[in-house]
């Protein structure tokens, strides 16, 4: 099986330089626990000591381990049990970031990466688990919305999205269906079900799932998904009680397929804030907002992120304004 190797392959490997690669291949051929061969061939897939998972079948009386064939099974050890196959397989060598551009379909989503300074994470040892949206759901925000997050002035709130969209450590589909829900590293859960057959994760559909990387899993979606928003400390403030009432209930609706109710929520919320006046609103937002609200979009996709993204402008300057500001409606 070595010896089918590229010619230097294997000397390479043995150089102390590459000792991380050789490793990760060698772990790669190894599971926790005692599996006979009578267990395998009940197992699709069993997870090897690199993480990655190896997936196994049987065809034409033969039991077959990722591209190599079992040729003698169950050789009995003190610690274990060995079973023979003709090939070195090989676990995936790319990260996350390598995986994300070799594929084609990331490209909105690796450029977002880079602006947000998330690369090194992608690119590091601790594995992660990435709901990745394509190219073509990015391409489905309103005109505009991805050229404004990748403004170096959004950094922040860029950030916050793409971490809604990542998980700690390595979760394959199997998994997440069962665990229903997920913390994902901007704080907040994502929701993991099946609707009408189809895997979704909040209002997202799973297209694509269990790519592998050396350093976690991508599952692909078709749509971006919004967090809520954080609670903030200003419990005595009206206003940020509202809006936080409001992103967090949008959000919901959004990523559960309803942009239209989404938008209705982020609207009356809105309007909600002008009929409050002057005194909850800082500088001219009350003018901006009112004039905003008669020219909204007509696609619900688009006016439930223009009224999102005139709630989070208008929440961070009420959580920014000088404390006192809001005492005349308390």
């Amino acid at each position: 099986a070595f010896a089918k190797l590229p010619e230097g392959t294997v000397e390479t490997l043995l150089k102390p330089e590459n000792l991380p690669k050789l490793k990760a291949i060698l772990t790669y051929h190894v599971v926790s626990g005692k599996f006979a061969a009578s267990k395998v061939v009940k197992r699709s897939f069993l997870t090897t000591l690199n993480g990655q998972r190896i997936d196994l079948k049987v065809a034409q009386g033969k039991v077959h381990v990722d591209g190599a064939t079992v040729a003698k099974a169950d050789v009995m050890a003190s610690n274990g049990v060995i079973h023979v196959i003709d090939e070195v397989i090989l676990p995936s060598s790319a990260n996350l970031a390598q995986t994300a551009i070799k594929a084609g379909s990331f490209k909105t989503l690796v450029a977002a990466a880079k602006a947000a300074g998330l690369v090194p994470a992608l690119t590091g040892d601790q594995p992660l688990t990435v709901f990745a949206p394509t190219d073509e759901a990015f391409a489905k925000l309103p005109e505009g919305t991805v050229e404004s997050l990748l403004k170096p002035e959004n950094k922040g709130k860029l950030a916050a999205i793409l971490k809604y969209h990542v998980v700690a450590g390595r979760v394959y589909s199997d998994q997440a269906l069962q665990a229903k829900s997920a913390e994902t590293l901007q704080g907040e859960r994502v929701e993991i079900s099946v609707k009408g057959g189809v895997a979704m994760v909040n209002g997202a559909k799973l297209l694509k799932t269990d790519i592998e990387a050396s350093n976690g899993v991508i599952h692909v979606i078709d749509s971006v998904i919004l967090p809520p928003t954080k609670t903030s400390q200003a419990t005595g403030c009206p206003a940020s009680r509202l809006l936080e009432s409001a992103i967090k209930e949008g959000a919901e609706l959004y990523n559960a397929g309803s942009p239209e109710g989404c938008a209705a929520v982020y609207e009356v919320a809105l309007r909600s804030m002008v009929e409050l006046g002057r005194a909850y609103l800082p500088g001219k937002s009350r003018e901006r907002i009112t004039h905003m609200l008669a020219n909204l979009p007509a696609d619900a996709d688009d006016k439930a992120w223009a009224l999102r993204k005139t709630l989070d402008g208008l929440y961070g300057k009420i959580q920014r304004a000088p404390e006192g500001v809001h005492e005349n409606a308390k």
